[in-house]
């Protein structure tokens, strides 16, 4: 016997039986599908599960789960998926309820969640448009009654755009002339 499987008398130690752990029927921990960073091929892609993509793809991701753009990942398609994480590169438009873009993320394409998070060197290009949030809602109508007694408002100037020069009724009124 192996000196690793004896205890300091000699004796063989019995190994603590480990219980697997235990997962929720339906829950799947981890990633189901890995695409590896030497991997490229192009298509239509569905799953039901988790995927991590770290080579190179090009066509439809449909995910019904969660995905992983890796690093070294160079994806050319519209992603479909619950939960987006981009750290690799991405051409194509982005839609999942949350959408992360990681530090090393860059995004040629418009994103649509209900939640965007992007850290410090992400790069963006595209449109952003957030789904299920309270300020995408129209409002009742009751919110656009409008009310004939409110004052209108004037816009003035700009700054930097005729910034300083007075408007020729108010010039009139400073200078106490009347026109009529």
């Amino acid at each position: 016997m192996s000196a690793f499987f004896t205890n300091r008398r000699g004796h063989a130690e019995a190994e603590p039986e480990e219980s697997a752990p235990v997962v929720p029927a339906g829950r799947t921990v981890g990633f189901d599908t890995v695409i590896g960073s030497n991997t490229q091929f192009e298509g239509k892609f569905l799953s039901s599960g988790n995927v991590r993509m770290d080579g190179k793809f090009s066509g439809s991701l449909e995910v019904s789960g969660n995905i992983l753009v890796g690093e070294s990942a160079s994806v050319e398609a519209d992603i479909n998926a619950r939960n987006v994480s981009i750290a690799g590169t991405v051409r194509g438009n982005v839609t999942g309820n949350k959408v992360q873009l990681l530090r090393t993320g860059r995004i040629w394409g418009d994103i649509s969640a209900s939640a965007l998070t992007t850290e410090e060197g992400a790069f963006i290009d595209g449109k952003i448009t957030m789904v299920g949030h309270s300020a995408t809602r129209p409002t009742s109508d009751e919110a656009y009654i409008e009310d004939e007694n409110l004052p209108e408002v004037a816009v003035g100037p700009v700054a930097g755009e005729g910034a300083g020069q007075e408007e020729p009724e108010t010039a009139a009124a400073a200078a106490g002339t009347d026109e009529d």
